[in-house]
């Protein structure tokens, strides 16, 4: 199983993360990205613990989503499955379980302080975190996509389902963007990637 993680993770993270693997006993599988998610677990009905990650991901958000994953299984092995799957307990779980990985010999110095910051209080999502998603993101193979935020404002632009969308104006931290064929108007994150449209 190590040569099968070793070139989607950090050189120094392999041995770590393995012995996690082999701790809780996870099944993990590298899948083929799925656009709503970078991965996913879940307990099977015969007990073992499912782990699914994208193989897409650049190697620190892949450590990151392993980690993340990881904790919902500890989480609720120790806390019960009422436990709310990004509550408290999973909060703390993912924190103590990130910890010994962020260091400068697994991540570069330009992400430490933007995760000692998102590791205060994790989300979710590290998405949901515009300044250290933006910040990953340069770390991805080169892509044709570009982040809202980029875009100028009334520019059209496609997302991964194919529909079309004009940019509006910034609410707060989202902005509202209509959809072209429906004239309905949606929330998009500044952080979301879109194909920009001539």
């Amino acid at each position: 199983m190590k040569h099968i993680i070793a070139p989607y993770l950090p050189q120094q993270a392999t041995d770590p993360v393995f012995e996690l693997i082999k701790l809780y006993g996870v099944n993990l599988k590298i899948v083929n990205e799925r656009v709503t998610r970078h991965g996913d677990y879940r307990k099977g009905t015969d007990g073992r613990h499912q782990i699914t990650i994208n193989a897409n991901l650049n190697k620190y958000r892949f450590l990151m989503t392993l980690v993340h994953e990881i904790a919902h299984l500890v989480a609720f092995e120790k806390y019960g499955r009422n436990i709310k799957p990004h509550g408290v307990e999973w909060k703390l779980t993912f924190q103590q379980l990130m910890v010994p990985f962020i260091r400068p010999e697994i991540f570069p110095n330009q992400l430490l302080p933007l995760l000692a910051r998102h590791f205060r209080n994790p989300k979710a999502s590290s998405d949901t975190d515009a300044t250290l998603s933006i910040a990953l993101k340069q770390f991805d193979e080169k892509s044709e996509k570009n982040y809202i935020f980029e875009i100028p404002y009334g520019s059209n632009f496609r997302i991964h389902n194919g529909k079309i969308f004009s940019k509006g104006a910034q609410r707060v931290k989202r902005f509202e963007c209509q959809e072209v064929a429906t004239g309905k108007v949606y929330l998009f994150s500044p952080n979301a990637e879109v194909e920009l449209l001539p």
